[in-house]
């Protein structure tokens, strides 16, 4: 998967968005826009659909926080569910972020994975720190097949492995402390496009994190 934040683009174009869905089709891998929606759903519809940018028509994921209430994520339902590419589109609810100071914690993490559960044909995870099942429903946990304690995909951003923070309030977590607390999808940024080379570093992550799942799976099965 590669995550994009578009907008910060200078010489975005048309071009832009071609070459991506090419290189998409042609290595098999999503483009996750970072995008982060947080208005009124009438707004994130336009911002979604339309717009300079046309998100919806060649990102496969897209994110969103609540904070402005169950509307946004309505509203992207809507455009997902209603497409003929809804098989192909997917949204994250934003429940946690790495920030120092991040306001997301608490009963807005609540909250999200409260509303996250009410769009199970659209929403296909979470971003987050950790783990959130603790924070499912008892009517949710109670649709589950036998065993199964949250069906969410858990992306957790501000993984480096070499960094621990930066002078904006960025705070990190190695790729096993991240796959310990539940993580499914690691994300990497500065790891690796500001590293040296971006290739080794893109295939030392991947082992990190492949080596931690299969510890924690390890642990699961004793």
């Amino acid at each position: 998967m590669l995550k994009t934040h578009i907008d910060i683009i200078a010489d975005f174009s048309q071009a832009t968005v071609d070459g991506l869905v090419r290189l998409s089709e042609k290595h098999n891998f999503l483009i996750f826009e970072d995008r982060k929606f947080v208005d009124i759903g009438n707004t994130v519809q336009k911002q979604y659909k339309g717009g300079a940018l046309r998100i919806f028509e060649w990102a496969h994921i897209v994110n969103a926080s609540v904070l402005a209430g169950e509307g946004i994520i309505k509203a992207l339902d809507e455009v997902v569910t209603r497409s003929a590419e809804s098989q192909e589109r997917g949204i994250l609810v934003l429940a946690e972020m790495t920030s120092e100071g991040s306001l997301a914690t608490g009963e807005y993490t609540r909250r999200s994975v409260e509303m996250a559960q009410k769009y199970p044909k659209s929403v296909l995870g979470i971003v987050a720190t950790r783990e959130l099942s603790v924070y499912a429903s008892s009517a949710h946990r109670s649709t589950h097949p036998a065993g199964c304690e949250e069906d969410f995909a858990v992306f957790t951003t501000g993984v480096n492995m070499s960094s621990k923070g930066d002078p904006l309030g960025q705070q990190y977590q190695t790729p096993t402390s991240a796959v310990e607390g539940g993580s499914d999808f690691l994300i990497v940024g500065r790891g690796i496009y500001a590293a040296p080379d971006r290739v080794a570093a893109a295939k030392a992550y991947r082992e990190a994190g492949w080596n931690a799942y299969l510890a924690r799976i390890s642990k699961r099965d004793e």
